[in-house]
C-alpha cells in the first residue's frame, strides 16, 4: 500500500516555505527542508540507510567546489572588480536588468546554472546597493537568467546532462543549439517583459553609472582569477569531449573541486573561506534528495501517472508535466526517472529535448523548482536580502506559461 506520509511532509514543507514562519518563529528554507527530511526518516517512510544513499554526492561536492571559488572572488574583490566590464553600458536599471539577462543567461549554457548562481547574487545585492536598485528585481533577474540560459547547452545544468548522455542525443551541442537556442533567446526577451510589468514602477530613467571597484586583496584575486581558467578549461574541454564522443570524458564534479584547489591548497585565508562557504545550502540540497526520495519510494506517484492514459511522448505534455512533477520531485530525479520511460516507448530526439526544456523551466514557476533559484536566495538572505515564495511566484508563474507556450510552438514549427 502507498504511503501518503512523505506527500503530506512535502506539501508542508511547501506551506512553510511559502510562508516561512511559525507564529513569531522565522525560519530559514534549509530549516524546513531539514525538518522535512528529519520526519521522514523518523516515521520510517525512509530507512536511515536509504537516506544516505539518496543523497546525490556529486551535486554536494560540486556546490561546496563552486562556493569555495565564489567566495574567494568575493572575500578578494576581484568580482566586483571584473563586473564593471559587463555593466559599464547599462545606463538605467532597464539597461541592467536586460544585461543581466544576457551575460549571466549566456554564461549559465556553459558553466551550468548553479555556477552562476553562486557567482551572480553577490553581484546582485552588490549593484542593488550601489546604484539603489529594487534588489527583488535583480535577484529575480538572476534566477531566470541562470534557469532560461541553461536551457540551450547540454553543459547547462545537470538534467540537460543527463538527457544529453542517456538519451541518447546524438551530436549534442548541436542538437540542443537546433531546437532549444532560439527559443531560449526569445525566453529570455519574455523574463525582461515580465520583469517589466511586475516591476513597471523600478523601470525608471535614473542614471546607473558603473565604477570599476578596487581589487581589495591581490593575492586572492590571482588565485580566484585561476579558478575561473580553470573552469572555463575545464569546461571547454567537456564540451570537446561530446564533440568526439566522450573519448576523455569527466564528471563536472571534477571541475569544481580542481578550481577550488588552489584557493584551499595556496591561499592564506582558507579557513576563512570554508568557515565562510553557504554551508546551510548544502545542508538543504541533502535534505532536498531525501525528501524527495521518500516521495517516490512511497508509491503514490507511479499509480497516478501510469492510470492517466496519455501520450507520454507528446511534447506538450512532456513540457507541462516536466513543469509540474519537478515542484515535486524536484528536476534532476524527474529527468532520471522519465528517460526510461521515453526510451521505452521510443520516443524520438523531439521528446527528449522537450523533457530538457520543461525540466529547466520549472525553476521559474516556483522557488522549489530549481536549485538555483534555493543557492540565489539563501545567498541573498546572508545579506540581508530575500525573496519570498509568492514575490516569486508573481512573476515566475506568468512567465513559465510563456515559457512553455514558445518551447511548444517552436517544437511545433520545428517537428
Amino acid at each position: 500500500m502507498p504511503s501518503y506520509v512523505p506527500l503530506a511532509v512535502l506539501a508542508i514543507v511547501f506551506i512553510l516555505i511559502a510562508v516561512r514562519q511559525i507564529g513569531s518563529l522565522r525560519l530559514k528554507i534549509w530549516q524546513i527542508m531539514a525538518g522535512g527530511a528529519a520526519i521522514v526518516v523518523a516515521t520510517g517512510s525512509i530507512t536511515p540507510l536509504d537516506a544516505l544513499k539518496a543523497i546525490d554526492i556529486d551535486v554536494i561536492v560540486f556546490l561546496f567546489g563552486m562556493f569555495v571559488v565564489g567566495e574567494a572572488l568575493v572575500r578578494s574583490g576581484y568580482l566586483y572588480h571584473i563586473a564593471h566590464d559587463a555593466f559599464r553600458f547599462a545606463k538605467s536599471p532597464g539597461n541592467l536588468v536586460l544585461i543581466m539577462l544576457i551575460v549571466v543567461g549566456g554564461l549559465s549554457a556553459f558553466l551550468m546554472n548553479d555556477t552562476l548562481a553562486v557567482i551572480g547574487t553577490p553581484l546582485a545585492v552588490f549593484a542593488a546597493e550601489r546604484y539603489r536598485i529594487n534588489s527583488k528585481l535583480l535577484l529575480l533577474t538572476i534566477c531566470f537568467a541562470t534557469t532560461i540560459g541553461s536551457v540551450a547547452s547540454p553543459i547547462g545544468n545537470p538534467q540537460n546532462l543527463l538527457v544529453a548522455i542517456n538519451g541518447p542525443v546524438a551530436a549534442p551541442f548541436w542538437t540542443f543549439f537546433k531546437y532549444l537556442f532560439i527559443p531560449t533567446i526569445v525566453n529570455l526577451v519574455a523574463a525582461y517583459a515580465v520583469l517589466k510589468v511586475v516591476y513597471r514602477g523600478h523601470f525608471t530613467e535614473d542614471e546607473v553609472s558603473s565604477v570599476r571597484e578596487e581589487i581589495g586583496d591581490q593575492t586572492l584575486a590571482r588565485l580566484s582569477r585561476l579558478s575561473l581558467v580553470i573552469i572555463f578549461t575545464m569546461v571547454a574541454l567537456k564540451a570537446a569531449s561530446f564533440a568526439l564522443g566522450g573519448a576523455f570524458d569527466f564528471r563536472l564534479t571534477y571541475i569544481a573541486i580542481v578550481a577550488a584547489l588552489p584557493i584551499i591548497i595556496l591561499s592564506g585565508r582558507r579557513i576563512e573561506i570554508l568557515k565562510s562557504i553557504d554551508w546551510p545550502t548544502l545542508l538543504f540540497f541533502a535534505a532536498l534528495f531525501i525528501l524527495m526520495k521518500s516521495v517516490w519510494e512511497s508509491g503514490v506517484i507511479q499509480p497516478v501517472l501510469s492510470s492517466m492514459g496519455l501520450d507520454l511522448s507528446s511534447t506538450g505534455l512532456i513540457l507541462v508535466l516536466s513543469v509540474l512533477l519537478s515542484q515535486i520531485l524536484s528536476n534532476v530525479p524527474f529527468v532520471a526517472l522519465y528517460l526510461p520511460v521515453l526510451g521505452h516507448i521510443g520516443a524520438n530526439e523531439t521528446a527528449l529535448m522537450a523533457l530538457a526544456a520543461g525540466s529547466t523551466i520549472a525553476g521559474n514557476l516556483f522557488i522549489l523548482g530549481a536549485a538555483s533559484n534555493v543557492i540565489v536566495i539563501q545567498n541573498a538572505e546572508r545579506q540581508g536580502h530575500t525573496l519570498t515564495f509568492f514575490e516569486f511566484a508573481k512573476a515566475g508563474v506568468p512567465l513559465t506559461v510563456i515559457n512553455i507556450f514558445v518551447y511548444w510552438v517552436w517544437f511545433r514549427i520545428i517537428g
